[in-house]
């Protein structure tokens, strides 16, 4: 099946194997995606009329609302970018033209659509960069072979000595030594300081340099395995037609692609302050924002976008102001909304152990990198979550982010010793953990600025 086919179950099921908890959330963005699918399904006629339910997730910091996102573009192959709603309170004086975010989601479409094309003719370019790689390892005169006469039996010396280096190369024996080649070189960098909010024409005045200064080839000495990565790249880039990259990602950029939206409660201007100059400034940016959201056309470099069927996840902790504190008109464009739950012990016992990405799985493959084994025990985990939940609850609660502080100060010595360890096995357990946090445990300020 599809990773665009899944049904909300199976998407959930995916999204439990690297968050933890926030099941209504999951359910949202789930059945978000699944009305992609359906909406596909129906006559083009009504198929246009169906907009996509956009989504407000309320909740503090670290709980997981940028990660359910991220992994649900990467789970549905969809265009995903994430901006701050910050970079554009002021613009026009120091912000960003609100219409980046798009051009940036096109660029994003673009360079994932050339991947999978990559992926796609990657045997055939392989081959040939193999082929141009041996022309320039052979001495001069013997060359002259192609990926076509490949497999052809050796039928002299430059045959002969061209077969030997292939087995030379295929067995790693040629990564050290250098070639000669011809490579290509970008001509002169123009960086425009161009008025906040023209980024548009400023990216088209330096396409018009651009081709006015085209690239240029020169000769170089590289090492044979960085001489093949260039020449697979050429190779790649000669396979694929580059219009159907662009055609297709704008495709893929309209009808799957998503923009998370973060810290969408600073543009909001809290029930009775909206005359300051914050406030009036906030508001624009809200205005701006509106019409990508309702639908527009956005103007890239690679043609008009449409963002009718864009997907626009905002999310914000919502400590000072409210989603009713949003223009009437961009609430109603996020009819969806959900509320995450703040994290505690139990969940961050949880975070530690069950996610395929979990970070006691990370540092131990990490130290094991230098043979060291290390292995957590049950009563060391309970202890650093216990931790976390008091840390959060006395300091700021940064969710399951403090629980990287946390394990980076209790094993920072394990990962300063390590190389020096090596064939080493390591149980870090209660003690340990109590011991290495001993003077951030006895000085509440000091955990403030360490942890």
């Amino acid at each position: 099946m599809m990773s665009s086919d899944l049904t909300p179950r199976q998407i959930v099921a995916e999204l439990d194997k690297y968050i933890v908890g926030q099941d209504d959330a999951k359910r949202m963005v789930a059945i978000a995606m699944r009305n992609r699918w359906r909406r596909r399904q129906l006559p083009e006629d009504l198929r246009d009329e169906v907009a996509p339910k956009n989504i407000i997730m309320i909740g503090p910091t670290g709980v997981g609302k940028t990660e359910i996102a991220r992994r649900l573009a990467k789970l549905c192959a969809s265009p995903f970018i994430k901006v701050e709603a910050t970079k554009y309170t002021e613009v026009g004086y120091v912000g960003r033209d609100v219409e980046s975010m798009i051009r940036d989601l096109m660029e994003i479409g673009v360079n994932l659509v050339r991947a999978e094309q990559n992926s796609l003719v990657r045997g055939l370019a392989e081959g040939k960069a193999e082929e141009r790689l041996l022309d320039l390892l052979l001495p001069g005169g013997q060359r002259g072979g192609s990926y076509n006469d490949a497999h052809v039996e050796p039928a002299g010396p430059a045959d002969s000595t061209r077969e030997k280096l292939r087995r030379l190369w295929h067995n790693g024996q040629m990564n050290e030594r250098e070639v000669e080649m011809e490579v290509e070189t970008q001509g002169p960098q123009i960086e425009l300081m161009g008025m906040p909010g023209m980024e548009q024409a400023g990216n088209q005045i330096k396409d018009m340099f651009g081709k006015m200064f085209p690239p240029r080839r020169k000769q170089r000495r590289l090492r044979v395995k960085e001489a093949y990565e260039i020449l697979l790249q050429e190779e790649s880039d000669k396979l694929i037609d580059q219009d159907k990259v662009v055609d297709l990602a704008k495709e893929r950029v309209e009808q799957t692609g998503i923009v998370f939206l973060d810290e969408i409660d600073k543009i909001a201007s809290p029930e009775g302050n909206s005359r300051s100059g914050a406030d009036v400034s906030r508001q624009g940016v809200q205005r701006d924002i509106l019409p990508i959201v309702e639908g527009s056309v956005v103007t890239t470099k690679y043609g008009g976008v449409r963002t009718d069927h864009i997907l626009f996840i905002a999310a914000g902790a919502f400590h000072v102001s409210k989603p009713s504190d949003l223009m009437p008109e961009l609430q109603g464009r996020f009819p969806l909304r959900v509320e995450l739950k703040a994290l505690g012990k139990e969940d961050f016992l949880r975070i530690l152990t069950e996610p395929h990405n979990a970070l006691t799985r990370q540092y131990s493959a990490l130290l094991g990198t230098e043979g060291v084994d290390v292995d957590f025990t049950p009563e060391a985990l309970d202890e650093i979550a216990s931790f976390a939940e008091i840390v959060n609850r006395q300091t700021e609660n940064i969710g399951a982010r403090r629980l990287y502080t946390i394990m980076e100060k209790i094993l920072a010595e394990l990962s300063f010793s390590a190389p020096d360890m090596q064939g080493a096995r390591m149980t870090v357990d209660q003690n340990y953990v109590r011991s290495q946090l001993t003077d951030v445990r006895s000085d509440t300020d000091l955990n403030r600025y360490i942890l």
